[in-house]
């Protein structure tokens, strides 16, 4: 694989109308490309086998298979292979056994767009870090180790602080001032409002909210108010 390769993606989803969802969502980002969408496990299987994808868009649950023991199949037969788990699942023994196993992320839907765009970047970023180191040296300073365990900054315009992790485009003062507005309200807020009560463009506001229900700060039918049904939210950037 080279720098000026494009990320092949294969979105493993039983739902297709999810499944397109995600692959109008990659077509938003630059450097990725959707070579598949797989809806059992036999699709999968194949699909793995002949595309040989960079990274796997997984679902937990499908009529013939579960998710997890897809992703164990492939990693025990040492597949150069990377998987965003991307699932309404939420039990923490699900949550937890993906980690064990080596996701790189874990997204729990419905998927907003920012939270989609923020993972996908960062996978990005490692990706090409990866690439670097290989073409550079067959070894690793305690440094690249640490950049490609994400422990540093991810070089996309994160920060890290108090807060943890902030993607690009979210500054922690204005994310302060959004939550300050939603404290005062008990209905669900437009971004239109947000927008009005700390002075900044629609655009910004919804960024934030969008921002927060990502990270269930806040529910989306807060966020949203009347407009922001969660199918909206998920919808909400095509």
């Amino acid at each position: 694989m080279t720098g000026n390769k494009p990320i092949e993606v294969l979105i493993v989803e039983d739902d297709l109308r999810i499944a397109e969802i995600q692959k109008r969502f990659l077509e938003q980002l630059e450097g990725f490309q959707t070579v598949g969408i797989a809806a059992s496990y036999v699709e999968a299987k194949t699909l793995i086998e002949i595309l040989q994808p960079d990274l796997l868009l997984l679902d937990v649950y499908f009529p013939d298979m579960n998710g997890l023991e897809l992703l164990k199949e492939t990693k025990q037969q040492a597949k150069q292979m990377d998987v965003i788990m991307i699932t309404a699942t939420k039990e923490i023994q699900m949550v937890q056994e993906a980690i064990s196993i080596g996701v790189f992320d874990y997204i729990i839907k419905p998927v907003v767009f920012e939270r989609f765009k923020q993972s996908l970047q960062r996978y990005q970023e490692y990706h090409k870090r990866l690439i670097q180191f290989n073409m550079e040296n067959t070894h690793v300073t305690q440094q690249q180790v640490d950049m490609l365990l994400r422990k540093e900054s991810d070089g996309a315009g994160g920060i890290s602080g108090e807060r943890g992790y902030l993607p690009k485009g979210i500054d922690p003062l204005t994310l302060d001032k959004v939550l300050e507005v939603l404290e005062k309200v008990a209905e669900g807020l437009t971004a239109e409002r947000v927008a009005k009560e700390i002075g900044v463009s629609r655009t910004t506001a919804r960024r934030y909210l969008e921002h927060l229900v990502a990270e269930e700060k806040i529910a989306a039918d807060l966020a949203y108010g009347t407009v922001g049904r969660p199918e909206r939210v998920y919808m909400c950037c095509l």
